[in-house]
């Protein structure tokens, strides 16, 4: 399979350098047409050339012949592959995938051993860029670089019952993860919505889900780090062992500090079922991010009473005036059955869409369901949240539900490698997808910028906590929160909320001009102003400068010198910056960091 896909991004190459682009990027076919030249030409000059935007619109227009016949079959023998994978490792001995493991490590250690620091580049994973889930440009492998390849790391290495504890690989997803743990009634303590997205991806980035109003983000739920440091050392980082520093400075690092081999991660005891109430909410934004607050998060600053606060959170904004909270508890299947109660096998192919049932509150009132737990936990993976309308503009009538909703959802993958630079580069300028990490308080002020700036609907919301720690990693809480005691906030951390935001502005829709880059880039300082982050997987227009405002680097700078990642590990900055960077232009700034005569950084302390 992975030559098959090989062979696909190169004939794509070929096409396209031959004057045959494909559109691969999420995109409403309404939309397109409705965005006339003559509103292009009123917008600081076009990217493209007209024939160029023409050839997109018609493009777009017959992208769902493209996916259905190509995209989602070979998506299909692509899961069942992997699934195979999957099911032959999983009848292997504990012993055995530890040693296959083992000798794993000692290969990657031996090619980091074979890297000559004055010619090679700098140290890259051998993953294509078009496999990586997400929407930033993963240009930064166009350079020189040297690949290691990570490949056979997608293994549950164990279920400790009685540490409750999983330690995986970094490649293993989240379908994979839950189809193992939940008949044992387990689960990850955060286990992300998206069947796609890897451990490893998680916690090198940021992963959040609706239990992290009480477990805090992916990352939080971690209890030791395998990595293979610049230096070819295998180390072990926990909280409080002597590579403590590493632990808590490889979140949101983007892989730039080391290379991580397996992790070992938070069980919890779940039940076969999740008791979901579904409860509309109108009033204008502010109104609806008060009742949003409220569904989990008591006045009375009693955040941490289960009897008070919901096991599961999830918030959508469906309009200005509408949205629809949903709260959840674990329940057992006894009760699930009892005789009145309404159960709804949201796994099937033919369900509606997740977000359209949920929006179906708004005319019926508030109602409660029961969903089966692993059912619950990938309810947004099938219509990719609501970019599935923007694939297969019909993906969400009965009808091809029935039909074909079993071959959804289109990889991710073979949607971004049948894509050219140009095409992508026009869907960056014309669509929104970025995750706003805000403090609770400030929610409606987001929700109300986004409005005015952006107008995208739907809006997802998820809260979360930011941990008070002993020391200041890349993301942290507001300094002196604490003292405010605001609603959700607790002594020791406080709570954000992960702002959703994916879709086609209303100005695209429209046909009005729409500047996407300096929207981002004004975005971005809204965020800085108000304390928040964004996630690193969106497309980003921050200045160095800006990221080392919104992010924290003193942990981070300190932990690249002292285990030797500056000359063979990319700057985060540099892996995250939106364009193409040159093997020269990454070296001479990580010489210049290196040359830095700045007093050693001190330990940051508690606020």
């Amino acid at each position: 399979m992975p030559l098959m896909l090989k062979a696909l991004y190169k004939a794509h190459n070929w096409l396209f350098q031959n004057h045959v682009s494909f559109r691969s990027s999420i995109y409403p076919v309404h939309s397109i047409y409705q965005l006339k030249m003559s509103d292009a030409k009123a917008s600081p000059a076009p990217v493209h050339s007209k024939r160029k935007i023409q050839l997109v619109d018609f493009l777009l227009q017959f992208r769902w012949i493209l996916v259905i016949f190509f995209v989602l079959p070979f998506s299909c023998l692509y899961y069942f592959s992997i699934y195979l994978g999957d099911i032959k490792s999983e009848r292997k001995s504990f012993k055995q995938r530890q040693m296959e493991h083992e000798e794993n490590v000692k290969e990657v250690v031996k090619r980091l051993g074979q890297r000559d620091a004055s010619k090679d580049g700098l140290v890259c994973t051998a993953r294509p860029p078009w496999v990586v889930v997400g929407m930033r440009n993963v240009d930064y492998k166009r350079a020189r670089h040297f690949e290691v390849d990570l490949s056979k790391f997608r293994n549950i290495l164990e279920i400790d019952t009685e540490r409750m504890i999983a330690k995986v690989e970094p490649l293993v997803n989240m379908a994979q993860i839950s189809r193992v743990t939940v008949p044992m009634n387990l689960s990850l303590a955060v286990l992300a919505e998206l069947d796609d997205l890897t451990v490893g991806g998680l916690i090198n980035g940021f992963g959040v889900e609706g239990s992290s109003h009480i477990f805090g983000l992916f990352s939080d739920t971690v209890v030791s780090l395998e990595v293979v440091l610049a230096d070819g050392r295998v180390v072990r980082a926990t909280k409080d062992n002597e590579y403590s520093d590493l632990f808590y400075a490889i979140p949101w690092s983007q892989g730039t500090l080391g290379l991580l081999v397996s992790a070992e991660i938070k069980l919890i005891p779940v039940k076969e079922y999740v008791k979901l109430t579904y409860k509309p909410v109108t009033g204008n934004l502010k109104e609806l991010a008060q009742a949003y607050a409220d569904s989990f998060a008591p006045r009375d600053g009693d955040q941490d009473n289960p009897s008070k606060v919901p096991e599961m959170v999830e918030g959508m904004i469906y309009s200005p005036t509408e949205g629809v909270m949903m709260t959840g508890e674990y329940a057992s299947k006894k009760e699930a059955k009892q005789r009145g109660n309404v159960i709804n096998n949201y796994g099937l192919w033919f369900k509606p869409w997740f977000y359209q049932h949920a929006q179906t509150a708004l005319k019926r009132g508030e109602f409660v369901e029961y969903i089966p737990t692993r059912d619950y936990y990938h309810r947004h993976t099938r219509s990719l949240y609501w970019e599935g309308k923007l694939i297969l503009p019909f993906g969400d009538q009965f009808w091809f539900r029935f039909l074909l909703g079993w071959l959804m959802p289109p990889k991710i993958a073979l949607l971004k490698a049948t894509q050219s630079e140009a095409i992508r580069n026009y869907y960056h300028d014309h669509h929104v997808i970025q995750d706003l990490l805000v403090p609770l308080y400030k929610v409606g002020d987001c929700l109300e910028y986004v409005h005015r700036e952006m107008e995208v609907y739907p809006i997802w919301l998820c809260p979360h906590r930011i941990y008070k720690l002993p020391v200041r990693p890349m993301i942290y809480p507001e300094p002196g929160f604490e003292e405010h005691k605001r609603q959700g906030d607790t002594k020791y951390a406080q709570m954000y909320t992960d702002v959703g935001v994916y879709y086609v502005p209303g100005a695209v829709l429209r046909g009005e001009p729409f500047d996407g880059t300096e929207k981002c880039r004004q975005l971005e300082l809204w965020l800085i102003e108000n304390h928040g982050f964004q996630a690193q997987y969106a497309v980003t227009e921050l200045t160095e400068k800006n990221f080392w405002r919104m992010f924290d680097g003193g942990l981070y700078e300190k932990c690249r010198r002292k285990y030797k990642a500056v000359g063979t590990f990319m700057n985060v900055y540099y892996k995250s910056k939106k364009g193409r960077k040159t093997e020269k232009e990454v070296q001479e700034a990580e010489q210049e960091k290196a040359e830095e005569e700045s007093p050693e950084v001190d330990e940051p302390t508690e606020d």
